[in-house]
């Protein structure tokens, strides 16, 4: 996606580049010619986006984000600046806050053209999760070092190798009851690869993007039961869906905190009571240009791998 950029060949820091939305945005500045410098704690995790670029279009350094002076030493040279990163409870102030002020700080300092910071629907720093909180004051404090960064903030993102959509569909695939923690919240799922254009959008177009937020949505507001449901239909499994009891599920959190990867956390559940969808009057995907993409048009190609006997199993019904 080529859209005639001012900024074409210069160099543009992707701070948590090889991650799953880092892949798409780095795919896309590639292929509209700009250079590229993955800032990663491990730049082992983004090795295999070097493939996707030219001779010398894609580089790597190791950055912790939470150290300033790591961040600015990972910018330097940047004429362009974004920031994918993002943490959950355990990591949110000094990821989310912290870490999104050093980059800001470290873009105002050096002088860089554009910053775009992704962010998330329900940033607030008086929300009750602390994810949201320590995002919200992440805004806050990009907004003070860079008064003119782009901020967006995607709902919740799905693609190939997203861990939403996959995971609920991991979970249909072997339950015959399928409990369902959050039932009623919505969600208004954006496609990664509609992020991408978006965050490609504003750094092309910079100077008509400069100051403002977005909050990035699909065309399709789904509940968590009606998400649950859709993709059982995709992938072929009839199912009873059972709605989680909100105690129920708090003891739940309670007795698997321990584990490493626990089901669902009590800042998630918290999470869970809010509604994660665009909100009324804000700028959106149609604002830069770009209609967004429904579920419809990328999940059943990536789901096939749950349907019985793959894609010799036979047409998922439709929604």
């Amino acid at each position: 996606m080529n859209i005639g950029n001012i900024m074409q060949n210069k160099m543009v820091t992707i701070f948590g580049g090889g991650g799953f939305l880092g892949r798409y945005v780095c795919e896309d500045l590639l292929e509209a010619g700009y250079r590229i410098r993955i800032a990663e704690r491990d730049p082992s995790n983004a090795v295999g986006i070097k493939p996707m670029g030219g001779l010398g279009q894609v580089q790597f350094v190791s950055c912790d984000i939470t150290k300033k002076v790591s961040a600015l030493r990972a910018a330097r040279g940047s004429h362009a600046i974004i920031n994918l990163c993002g943490a959950f409870a355990d990591r949110g102030e000094e990821v989310n806050r912290d870490g999104a002020a050093n980059i800001a700080s470290a873009a105002a300092e050096l002088g860089v053209e554009a910053l775009i910071h992704v962010s998330a629907i329900g940033a607030d720093p008086d929300s009750d999760s602390i994810y949201g909180q320590t995002k919200g004051e992440g805004e806050q404090r990009v907004r003070k070092a860079y008064p003119d960064a782009t901020i967006m903030r995607p709902s919740i993102i799905f693609g190939p190798d997203d861990n939403f959509v996959n995971r609920f569909a991991g979970m249909i695939r072997v339950l015959p009851v399928v409990p369902v923690i959050g039932a009623k919240a919505k969600f208004q799922p954006v496609f990664a690869g509609d992020v991408a254009a978006a965050i490609l959008i504003a750094l092309d177009q910079h100077s008509a993007h400069r100051g403002k937020t977005y909050e990035l949505g699909g065309p399709e507001v789904l509940s968590m039961l009606e998400l649950n449901r859709w993709i059982g239909e995709q992938i072929g499994k009839e199912r009873l869906y059972v709605e989680v009891p909100h105690a129920v599920a708090f003891g739940l959190t309670l007795g698997t905190r321990w584990l490493p990867n626990p089901p669902i956390t009590e800042d998630q559940l918290t999470m869970l009571g809010h509604d994660n969808v665009v909100a009324d009057g804000a700028l959106t995907l149609e604002d830069l240009g770009r209609k967004p993409t429904p579920l419809i048009a990328v999940a059943p190609d990536y789901l096939v791998k749950y349907r019985k006997h793959g894609r010799f199993g036979g047409k998922a019904r439709a929604a």
